[in-house]
């Protein structure tokens, strides 16, 4: 990767002296690079959409779809054999909705160097057995870890 890394400290797994676990963690292949080599953006996107996902089935414990994605940046470069690791947080929970905040972080194949390569914002709507929307179960949305304005609640 040639961008500027986050940091390049083998004691800290995750960005920034982050804490937070990843969602999801892949490394990308010769199949996933565009035209000019790198990976392509929709790659990127494609893991992030799974990332979220699975966040908002686990938290809305039950079917969650995707209805919108928006305010996608892709500030940084990830080559074919980085690991990627996906990191997401709710940020707005609506009554049959979870809005979830996506980034997307490269990490140097042989190294720890890691660079933000891809952010963006996913909105899914939790549905019951007949694919009709459902409320947030009550249980589920005391225990959000809701950020607001880019901020952990921790």
């Amino acid at each position: 990767m040639t961008d500027q890394p986050i940091h390049a400290d083998p004691m800290h797994e995750s960005p920034a002296n982050d804490a937070r676990d990843p969602v999801i963690r892949a490394t990308a292949m010769p199949t996933d690079a565009n035209p000019y080599g790198g990976v392509f953006g929709g790659w990127l996107m494609g893991q992030m959409a799974l990332g979220a996902g699975a966040l908002a089935s686990r938290i809305g414990q039950g079917k969650a779809v995707v209805v919108s994605a928006t305010d996608f940046a892709f500030p940084g470069v990830m080559a074919v054999g980085d690991e990627l690791s996906v990191y997401a947080d709710v940020v707005e929970q609506g009554t049959t909705s979870l809005t979830i905040s996506v980034e997307a972080i490269g990490r140097e194949r042989h190294g720890e160097a890691q660079t933000q390569v891809a952010r963006g914002t996913f909105k899914f709507v939790l549905l019951d057995d007949e694919g009709k929307p459902r409320p947030v179960a009550l249980e589920a949305a005391a225990a959000l870890p809701v950020r607001s304005n880019g901020q952990s609640d921790g």
